[in-house]
Order: structure tokens, then sequence, then C-alpha cells
């Protein structure tokens, strides 16, 4: 293990909460900090995508995943696991399920918001995703930034578009 990632049970259990706009980073980060963890990752994406397979669509189902997600990390988190939660989390209502179950859960609540400040670089990112994830367009991608409440509270923010990487940062943010 790197010498300077989060081990498991130092400090105990954590609860990660990512959030941006999609095509960022995020589940590519998110994928490395639960490594470096050793603590499951929880995407909404594939929850919305499943519920979408048996017609569920709309807002309702959206919520209906976040809830699903959190329903799975407080399990995680009672087997005194940390878990990091891979989302949009683009308002504060999803965001809230995050600082309810860290509550309740009684573990720290870290929220890492993503974003690519090079925004030719984030419509790259946005056109080329495959389309078997059936990924937003670059057009419903800005509408969703129009949507975006900001975060309030404390939290890291990365920008992608920088040339470093951003591991260490973040976990010396989650120590």
């Amino acid at each position: 293990m790197d010498p300077g990632a989060v081990r498991p049970g130092v400090g105990g259990p954590l609860l990660v909460a990512f959030a941006g706009l999609p095509a960022v980073g995020k589940s590519t980060l998110a994928a490395r900090v639960g490594v470096a963890l050793h603590a499951p990752v929880l995407p909404v994406d594939p929850v919305e995508r499943a519920l979408a397979r048996y017609g569920l669509v709309g807002d309702v189902p959206g919520m209906a995943a976040y809830g699903a997600v959190a329903g799975l990390a407080e399990v995680q988190l009672g087997l005194g696991l940390s878990v990091v939660v891979d989302a949009v989390n683009p308002v504060a209502s999803a965001r809230g399920l995050w600082h309810d179950l860290a509550e309740r859960a009684g573990v720290p609540l870290r929220v890492i918001e993503v974003h690519c400040g090079d925004e030719a670089e984030h419509r790259r990112r946005v056109e080329s995703r495959p389309p078997d994830e059936h990924p937003p367009t670059w057009e419903q991608t800005l509408l969703r930034r129009a949507e975006y409440e900001p975060i309030i509270g404390p939290r890291l923010v990365v920008d992608t578009a920088v040339d470093t990487d951003p591991l260490p940062g973040i976990l010396a943010y989650l120590r």
C-alpha cells in the first residue's frame, strides 16, 4: 500500500461522497480512493440504469437510486467499513442523504466536489463516453450544470483539468 494512503481502521470508517457533473472524473477518482481506503465504491449511475430497465424513469427513480445506494452504504458502514459514494449529487436533497447517513452511522462525512475547469476538455470527455453507458449529451450536461445547486459546507474541490495527480491531496483531506 502507498505509504501516504489512508489505512483502514486508522481513525475509523469514513463516508466519502463524490459530487460533480457527468464526465468530470468522479468515477475514476472514486475508484482510486476506494482502492486506497480498501473501501467499497457505490456508484448511483448503475442503480439508475437498473431502475430504468424496469421502466422506472424520471425524478422519483433518480432519488430512489440515491436512496438505494444510501441503504447499501449504511450496511457497509455498520460493518465498520469506509464507503465511497460516486454520484452527481446535483441538489441539496440528494446531498442531505449523505449528511443524514453519516450522522446516523456516527462516522465523518467527507465531500469531494469534482469539476473540469477546461470547458473544451469537459465537452470532449462527455462526447467521447461509450454509448453503452448511456451518457448524457453535452446539451444535457449543460442543463444539469444550470440546475446544479452550489454545495454549502466543508468540502474538497478538485479540478481534473489541472495536470497534477489529485489523489495525494484527496487522501490528505481524508486523514
